[in-house]
């Protein structure tokens, strides 16, 4: 089941396949149903599940999704100023210290589709796959529409600062002469996806709830499988693989799984115990393509925990974000009377306490 999808009732009782989203598809809701339960616990998950539909949207229709702004004052509505602005960022986007922040405002919330437009046409990769620019501009729209803004970290604005990191590594001048132009255009598609349509809270939370992804993934890589299934719907609903031959099309979803899944941080030891038998072996060939794929998956993991290492003014505004969403997913699990996960209490864990935790258990060991 690559395009990630869900069941509904519809006239008749005929069930419909739906290609899942944050717009209006996705419902976080508990999915325990015994009766033995008692009352009082199904009042609480009720009033989880309504709590949790904070992805619903409203949007247009759906067949405008990619292709019709749902905010006034599109990217090429913006002043002109402003749109000089944005282009003179572009030509130092391979900078540490690009403020991703800034050219967020400057685009108009538009920075994920900007910068992605951008790159692609830097490595002309538009002309090398034939990609038909309706469809691409609507791929790219679908997949920045489906981050959810409201999430303080896991949004849009997150996933163009990962992309643009992901740049900066593949630019690297030992690894940018051997990548080919596949290995470009999935490194910078998994970077744009990997968090799509993340609901703000982490997977132990969806698993203690009873979410029905959980259910679906069988609690493990779960939002990761999430993201990548979502992708792959979005690419197929967009159609811009579609002139593609059939087995390199499926070829390219399976290789934005193995790379959006890596990014699951309890497989960060898998990885690091790898990445350090090729180093102590001195056995790391780019001329093979798994090798190349697995430098891509590294890179996508560091790019995706690398704020940190930014400069202080945009590190810091990261760390906020991040501490941000850990406390709102504290709060829900005090009110419906759940054990607060680790970093999650705003009572006890201080914005300095998290950071560097953060810092030593994940960002240091990469």
């Amino acid at each position: 089941m690559l395009a990630d999808g869900r069941l509904s009732t519809g006239h008749a009782g005929v069930l419909l396949a739906e290609r899942r989203g944050s717009y209006p598809l996705i419902d976080l809701h508990i999915l325990n149903t015994s009766a033995q339960q008692g009352e009082v616990e199904s009042c609480t998950r009720r009033k989880v599940k309504r709590l949790l539909s904070f992805q619903r949207y409203c949007h247009a229709s759906r067949l405008l999704r990619g292709l019709v702004p749902h905010t006034p004052g599109s990217l090429h509505l913006l002043d002109d100023d402003y749109l000089g602005q944005a282009g003179h960022m572009l030509s130092k986007v391979s900078a540490w210290n690009f403020d991703i922040f800034l050219f967020d405002r400057l685009t108009n919330g538009n920075s994920l589709v900007t910068l992605m437009c951008h790159l692609f046409n830097v490595y002309g990769l538009i002309h090398h796959f034939q990609l038909d620019m309706v469809k691409l501009h609507r791929f790219l729209g679908m997949v920045q529409e489906d981050y959810h803004s409201q999430n303080p970290y896991h949004n849009a604005v997150h996933a163009a600062d990962v992309t643009q990191a992901m740049y900066c590594y593949l630019k690297e001048p030992k690894l940018a002469g051997q990548l080919s132009p596949l290995d470009v255009f999935l490194g910078l598609m998994a970077a744009a996806a990997h968090d799509v349509d993340h609901p703000g809270v982490n997977q132990p939370f969806l698993i203690k709830t009873r979410h029905h992804l959980a259910s679906l993934y069988q609690n493990t890589s779960v939002l990761e499988s999430h993201h990548w299934r979502s992708t792959v719907g979005m690419l197929r609903e967009s159609g811009l693989l579609s002139h593609l031959p059939a087995d390199m099309s499926q070829d390219i979803e399976q290789q934005l799984g193995s790379l959006i899944l890596a990014t699951d941080i309890s497989r960060q030891n898998e990885f690091l115990l790898t990445f350090r038998e090729h180093l102590d072996n001195q056995d790391l060939d780019l001329q093979l393509a798994s090798h190349r794929h697995f430098i891509l998956q590294i890179a996508l993991k560091c790019a995706d925990v690398c704020n940190p290492c930014r400069v202080w003014e945009l590190s810091r505004q990261w760390s906020e974000r991040v501490c941000e969403e850990f406390y709102r997913q504290g709060d829900l699990e005090k009110k419906f009377d759940l054990e607060i996960s680790p970093l999650c209490n705003q009572q006890a864990d201080t914005v300095p306490a998290i950071q560097t935790g953060e810092l030593y258990t994940t960002v240091y060991i990469l």
